[in-house]
């Protein structure tokens, strides 16, 4: 069983067990977050598409830690000018653990 939720403005295919980095989500540590934008609901072999979400659909998920990703090097250079510039980014992330589907 799968599905896909929308977090962030990206989609994500989950499915029960699995952990996954999404976007900063103002949660605690451990605590249990529920998404209820759900695309689409797989259980074998039937299928629950949405439109555009699947109604009474939820996906149950455990915060597992907050952290941030690798550096991003971002390099503005401007050739024959004797101009560089050099910067660094490095985005936050929330850690979760999908407990639960249900459709």
């Amino acid at each position: 069983m799968y599905a896909v939720i929308v977090s962030g403005g990206k989609q994500y295919r989950v499915s029960e067990g699995e952990t996954l980095k999404l976007e900063k989500i103002e949660a605690e540590t451990g605590a249990n977050i529920d998404f209820d934008k759900i695309l689409l609901v797989v259980n074998g072999e039937k299928v629950n598409i949405g439109a555009p979400v699947v109604k009474g659909a939820k996906v149950t998920a455990e915060v597992v830690a907050h952290g941030r990703h690798k550096k991003v090097k971002i390099l503005k250079f401007k050739r024959r000018k004797h101009h560089m510039k050099q910067m660094g980014h490095r985005q936050w992330f929330t850690e979760v653990k999908i407990t639960g589907i249900s459709a």
